[in-house]
C-alpha cells in the first residue's frame, strides 16, 4: 500500500478534493486515507463522532443540491477513476460525549462513578483525559451483540459510500475476538475490503495479538528510529510474519518534519526514502511534499491553513513510489538485517524477499548536515544473487565497481537491488 493521507479539514468540502486526488495519483500513490468525515460532536474534533451516518457539515458543499453522502460517493468514484482506492478512519472505540447513543444505549458504554467514562492515557506520568469522548465498552457491556451490530452497520454504511479500506483507530483497545468476527463477516460479503490496525503506543506483544485478529496491515514505529538501535528490527521481526506494516515520515499526530528539522530538505528526503522502502506499506500526509510547517489539527485546521510550498519533493517522492511498486523486495515485509560498517554515520541494511530471490542493499547517510564517505571492499559479499543495480532516486550509478566507494551527500541514500527470479 502506498497511501496518501488526505486530511479532510485542510482539503475542505469533498467537491474540492479533485486536485489533491490527481496529485496523489501522479505521485504514485494507490490509496487515499481520509480521517473521519462523519458529523462530530460539540468539540468539533474529527475523532469525536456524534452521528456515524451523517457527513461533517464542514465537508459538505452547500452550493450543490446533492446530499453529503451523495457528494462523498461522487468523490470516491472520481478517485477510483484515477486508480485510487479510498480508506476511511474507523473510530468505534469511542464516540462524542454528546452523542444521542449515550441516552439511547447507556449499556454500550464504560461507566465510572455512575457516569459514562471518558478515555484517557498517560503522558510523562500525567493522566490525560479526553472529556469530549465517551468510551464504548467492548469487553464487559451488558449488550455486546447490540454494540457489535451497530458497529457492523457503520462499516456497511461506509462501504456503501465506496470505501474499500479501514484504518481502525486504536485497534488494540478493542478485543481481538471482536475484530476477528467483524473482519471475517465483512469479508464474506466484501472480500476486497482491507483492514489496517492502528497499534502505535502499545506493547509489541499486544501489537502481535491485535494483528493476529485478521488485519491486513499494522503501522510500525520506524519514524522514531535512529538508524542504529536494535528495537525497530526486533519489533519488525516480531510481527512481520503475522501482518505486514506501514511506515510514515510524519502523520497527523506528529509535528511536521519540515518544522521539526528546521527546514532541512535532506532530512525530509532521508525519512521518506527510508519509510518507503523499509516495510511493505508507506503513508504520507498531504503537505509533506511541499514542506508544510503547520501541524494538522483535528479541530482547528481549515482550508485557509494551506501553505505556500517551501520545497517541491514531488519528483523525489514519485521516484521512490515507482521503485516501491516495481521491486518485489520493497512490497513485502522482507527479511531485514542491519549490517555493520566501520563508519558509524553510515547505515547499511540488507533486505531479502521471501517470495522471490530478490535482494536489496540500502546505504544511508545518517548525518543530515554533512557528507560521509562510504567504502566497501566487495558489495557482493552481502548478497547471494547478482548483478546489483543502482536504482537510487538521485545520481544512480551505471556501474558498481569493486571495491566500491562513494561520497554520500547529507542524508543521502543509495538503493541497490538484484534481479527477481531472473527477471
Amino acid at each position: 500500500m502506498r497511501i496518501y493521507n488526505l486530511f479532510p479539514l485542510l482539503a475542505g468540502p469533498v467537491t474540492q478534493w479533485g486536485p489533491h486526488l490527481e496529485r496523489a495519483a501522479d505521485l504514485g500513490f494507490d490509496w487515499i486515507f481520509v480521517n473521519p468525515i462523519q458529523k462530530p460532536g460539540k468539540s468539533g474534533s474529527l475523532y469525536s463522532i456524534r452521528d456515524y451516518f451523517r457527513i461533517n457539515p464542514a465537508l459538505i458543499d452547500r452550493t450543490v443540491t446533492a446530499s453529503g453522502n451523495a457528494q462523498v460517493r461522487k468523490m470516491v468514484a472520481r478517485a477510483e477513476k484515477l486508480g485510487l482506492r479510498m480508506m476511511q478512519d474507523l473510530v468505534i472505540n469511542h464516540c462524542a460525549y454528546d452523542s444521542p447513543l449515550l441516552k439511547k444505549h447507556p449499556e454500550w458504554f464504560v461507566h465510572e462513578g455512575g457516569k459514562v467514562a471518558h478515555p484517557h492515557c498517560l503522558e510523562d506520568g500525567r493522566k490525560v483525559v479526553w472529556r469530549d469522548l465517551a468510551l464504548f465498552d467492548h469487553r464487559h457491556g451488558s449488550d455486546p451483540e447490540g454494540l457489535y451490530q451497530y458497529c457492523r452497520k457503520v462499516v456497511d454504511h461506509l462501504i456503501g459510500l465506496g470505501f474499500k479500506g479501514f484504518r481502525c483507530d486504536a485497534a488494540y483497545q478493542i478485543p481481538s475476538r471482536f475484530w476477528q468476527r467483524l473482519i471475517g463477516e465483512v469479508r464474506q460479503d466484501h472480500p476486497e475490503v482491507v483492514f489496517v490496525a492502528e497499534t502505535l503506543g502499545c506493547s509489541p506483544d499486544l501489537t502481535r495479538e491485535t494483528a493476529s485478529a485478521g488485519f491486513d496491515y499494522i503501522f510500525n514505529s520506524s519514524k522514531w528510529w535512529d538508524f542504529s538501535s536494535p528495537w525497530l528490527l526486533e519489533q519488525y521481526d516480531l510481527t512481520r510474519e503475522t501482518a505486514p506494516s506501514i511506515s510514515f515520515p510524519e502523520s497527523h499526530d506528529t509535528p511536521r518534519l519540515y518544522a521539526e528539522t528546521q527546514g532541512n530538505i535532506d532530512a525530509m528526503k532521508q525519512r521518506y526514502l527510508f519509510s518507503a522502502l523499509f516495510s511493505a506499506g508507506v503513508m504520507m500526509p498531504m503537505g509533506f511534499e511541499f514542506g508544510f510547517e503547520k501541524p494538522l489539527h483535528v479541530v482547528a485546521t481549515t482550508p485557509s491553513d494551506w501553505e505556500q510550498p517551501k520545497v517541491d519533493l514531488c519528483d523525489f517522492i514519485r521516484h521512490l513510489n515507482r521503485i516501491k511498486s516495481r521491486y518485489p523486495v520493497f512490497r513485502e515485509e522482507s527479511a531485514t538485517l542491519l549490517l555493520d560498517h566501520p563508519n558509524p554515520a553510515i547505515m547499511m541494511l540488507w533486505k531479502g524477499s521471501t517470495r522471490t530471490n530478490q535482494e536489496a542493499l540500502l546505504i544511508l547517510n545518517k548525518n543530515v548536515r554533512h557528507p560521509e564517505h562510504f567504502y566497501l571492499e566487495d558489495l557482493y559479499r552481502y548478497v547471494q544473487s547478482s548483478p546489483l543495480r543502482d536504482v537510487s532516486p538521485e545520481w544512480p550509478l551505471d556501474y558498481l565497481p569493486t571495491p566500491f566507494q562513494f561520497d554520500l551527500a547529507p542524508g543521502m541514500g543509495r538503493i541497490l537491488v538484484t534481479r527477481a527470479d531472473g527477471g
